[in-house]
Formats: C-alpha cells, sequence, structure tokens
C-alpha cells in the first residue's frame, strides 16, 4: 500500500497541506516517506502533561486514537509538539525547541527501522519565521530530502 502524494503551499495566512490530484482525477501515489514526515511534523501531537499550553482553552490537541495505538496496531504517536511554541517569541532556545519537537515526531521512523538516520537543520529567519531542512537516510537508497522554507509565519509574543 502507498501513501497519497501531498502539496504543501504556503501564504501570508498559513501552511497548508493537501493531497496531489492528478490530471486523471485520481489521487496521486509516491513520495511514502516524504508524505509521512510531512504528517509526523505538521499535525498536532498530543501535549505532555507537563506542557505549558499556548492558551488558557486546556485544549491538548491530539488525535485520540494515538491513546493505544501502539498496544492495538504497534503504531506511535501521530503528529509533533510543534504547536506548542505558536505564541513563543522565536529566540535561539524557540529554535532549538522546534528541533527537539521535530526529532521526537520523527524518533520512531528510526525505532522501527524505516529509516536509518535523520538530519535536522532549523534556523530563525528573521524575527517570525523558522525553516530549515529534514534529510532522512535509508542505507544504501537515495536520502529523502525535505525542506521548510517557512515553519511556521506570523507567531504572536507571548
Amino acid at each position: 500500500m502507498v501513501d497519497i502524494k501531498t502539496l504543501q503551499t504556503v501564504s501570508l495566512e498559513a501552511i497548508t497541506t493537501d493531497w496531489l490530484v492528478g490530471s486523471s482525477g485520481a489521487l496521486e501515489d509516491g513520495d511514502d516517506l516524504a508524505t509521512a514526515f510531512v504528517i509526523a511534523l505538521l499535525t498536532d501531537r498530543s501535549a505532555l502533561d507537563g506542557d505549558e499550553l499556548p492558551d488558557d482553552t486546556g485544549d491538548r490537541r491530539g488525535w485520540w486514537a494515538d491513546l493505544d495505538a501502539e498496544a492495538i496496531w504497534n503504531g506511535w504517536p501521530i503528529g509533533s509538539r510543534l504547536w506548542l511554541l505558536s505564541r513563543h517569541k522565536i529566540l535561539d532556545e524557540t529554535v532549538t525547541l522546534a528541533e527537539g519537537y521535530c526529532r521526537e515526531a520523527l524518533q520512531p521512523f528510526i525505532d522501527r527501522h524505516i529509516v536509518s538516520r535523520i538530519d535536522i537543520a532549523l534556523e530563525r529567519l528573521g524575527a517570525e519565521m523558522i525553516g530549515g531542512s529534514i534529510t532522512a537516510y535509508r542505507g544504501p537508497a537515495k536520502a529523502v530530502d525535505l525542506r521548510f522554507e517557512t515553519l511556521w509565519n506570523n507567531i504572536r509574543s507571548r
């Protein structure tokens, strides 16, 4: 089974990711690992008990099926905790936190031997942006390289 190919669009309002539809009208497939990485990084994982939530709603986000994912289907929690940084000023510490959240979201790919190594390089791109690249190595197979020009944009200060 293959994953559906995704397309990321960056605008002033938001970063959106959608399924890619081919000229025949069918959903495109391929780039399975890249699609899995985009989902792992750009969906919201549940906050941990000790995490400071960025708003007063008490919403810990995440997907309900993550609760027993490993026990039921040998899965792992989907998404990243990058959303927790939505109200942080972009400082060096914020970039370090973002890199840690990316590593946490992608570590299951290493643990389950889907990839052999992942390199993450994030950087501050001005006062309101973080960008970077993620490269996944799969032994002798060609490396998968993802580039995020804007990991997120227009972050509001705390």
